[in-house]
């Protein structure tokens, strides 16, 4: 019987991590081996920006006019335009007479952008069906329940369900439907490093939050020795048959996170240091961490991953000049880092990022020096497989109590649907036309079903 190569390495790489044979075998290359085997991997990372990033000083018209109704509608004593001579220019190829800028501080979007590695996808939000200014006064069309609410548009960018009422994320029935391809794994494809967001849940997907730096999730600072008793300790209490369920049942959720403790910390434990350079942030700590779990995939018998972290603080409805400009100074720099890192471990092509948010903010500003809680906003997708130096959907009409505006201040009506944004991700993740619509329940709704961005 002849065994193919992809075989015998996904067989051999999952024996030696599953014996914790790596210190024997890590001479011979057999890490290195592992850690390519998957020629079908795919790694989707969710950015997702807490609060309601202002997309309006994120991606801003940079022709003549153009920027002179942003600075005319977004200027005066509280307001938040920024100086054109400050914005970093960027030539999207679909419109080669009409520029665009990014704010000051994504100078490494800019670069990646250039690069053809970076897309820009405008105006996404929440939608049940297209939906027109006119269709929207005048209630014509069903819209998603609590516009302009924190915690149904956090819930609803996640799950992708109008109603704020899906148990599941959008991610996790991601992984439901190519749970095949994960067949015999060591670790849930599932992870987040910010928290238990509704993103990551799946019905037959259990995914793992893991601290950066702390892979036990838990810290103990008495030493190795009374550590280690503790932790066996522990252990032997979730032994015990309690004959409570619900006891019970948080005992196996507790043993399994201690299970997939020992494996990822067992995976990365001879795994080499990366060379790539993380910003000292929350934001690059969980990124870099994200990029070890990436490195050890052929070791946890990994094809498809989904990640998902955040940055927060975006609620900017004063001073928020300053407070973004702090925020996307964190946010450029760790992106390029990760995305130079995936290079590093060749799987440029093979990792796709991308921003979500609540909502954007309105274009007109409040007496505060800041903005309030919008609808549609513009977000990024970065990777080598992307469609990059384009901007893809509808930008807005920048024009309060215009074509696009929900009222009179500036909430943009979204013209592409987080459906449409999230299918075109997971087509090339690898799910189905069939299964798409059990992931995106209201994506039958809209005639595009792929925005062509990847």
């Amino acid at each position: 019987m002849t065994i193919s190569r992809r075989r015998f390495l996904s067989v051999t790489c999952r024996s030696v991590f599953s014996l914790g044979a790596f210190g024997a075998f890590s001479r011979f290359g057999v890490l290195n081996a592992c850690a390519q085997q998957a020629s079908n991997y795919k790694a989707l990372v969710c950015v997702f920006l807490f609060g309601g990033n202002d997309g309006n000083n994120t991606v801003i018209p940079f022709d003549t006019p153009g920027y002179q109704n942003y600075a005319n509608l977004r200027g005066g004593s509280n307001g938040v335009a920024l100086l054109q001579s400050s914005l970093l220019p960027i030539q999207p190829i679909s419109t080669p007479s009409l520029p665009f800028a990014l704010h000051p501080r994504l100078t490494e979007i800019q670069s990646l952008f250039n690069s053809g590695k970076a897309a820009i996808v405008a105006n996404v939000g929440t939608l049940v069906a297209p939906t027109t200014r006119t269709q929207y006064l005048n209630r014509q069309v069903q819209v998603p329940a609590n516009l302009f609410s924190h915690a149904d548009q956090q819930n609803q960018m996640q799950t992708a369900g109008p109603d704020s009422k899906l148990p599941t994320g959008w991610a996790g029935r991601v992984a439901d439907v190519l749970k095949s391809l994960n067949a015999g794994a060591q670790y849930p494809p599932v992870v987040s490093v910010a928290g238990a967001p509704i993103f990551c849940n799946g019905s037959a997907t259990n995914p793992v939050s893991i601290q950066p730096g702390n892979l036990a999730g838990v810290s103990c600072s008495e030493g190795t020795a009374i550590c280690s008793t503790r932790s066996q300790a522990a252990q032997q209490l979730l032994t015990f048959d309690t004959g409570v369920s619900l006891v019970q049942s948080a005992s196996q959720i507790t043993t399994h996170a201690n299970q997939y403790s020992a494996v990822l910390t067992s995976a990365l434990s001879n795994l080499p240091a990366l060379n790539t350079a993380f910003p000292a942030t929350g934001l690059g700590a969980q990124l870099k961490q994200v990029a070890q779990i990436i490195q050890a995939r052929g070791a946890l018998g990994l094809e498809r991953q989904i990640f998902f972290v955040s940055l927060g603080g975006f609620d900017t409805h004063g001073g928020q000049l300053a407070t973004q400009d702090a925020l996307l100074a964190q946010l450029s720099p760790a992106l390029k880092a990760f995305y130079d890192a995936t290079v590093e471990m060749g799987v440029g092509s093979e990792v796709t990022t991308f921003t979500e948010s609540d909502f954007a903010r309105t274009f007109q500003s409040n007496t505060n020096g800041g903005t309030d809680h919008a609808w549609g906003n513009h977000y990024f997708v970065i990777g080598g497989a992307v469609k990059g130096g384009d901007m893809y959907g509808k930008f807005p009409t920048i024009a309060l109590g215009g074509p696009d505006d929900a009222g009179s201040n500036g909430r943009w009506i979204p013209s592409t649907a987080l459906d449409q944004y999230g299918a075109t991700l997971a087509a090339w993740f690898g799910v189905n036309s069939t299964d798409m619509l059990t992931v995106f329940p209201t994506l039958a709704n809209f005639s595009a079903k792929n925005v062509g961005f990847i």
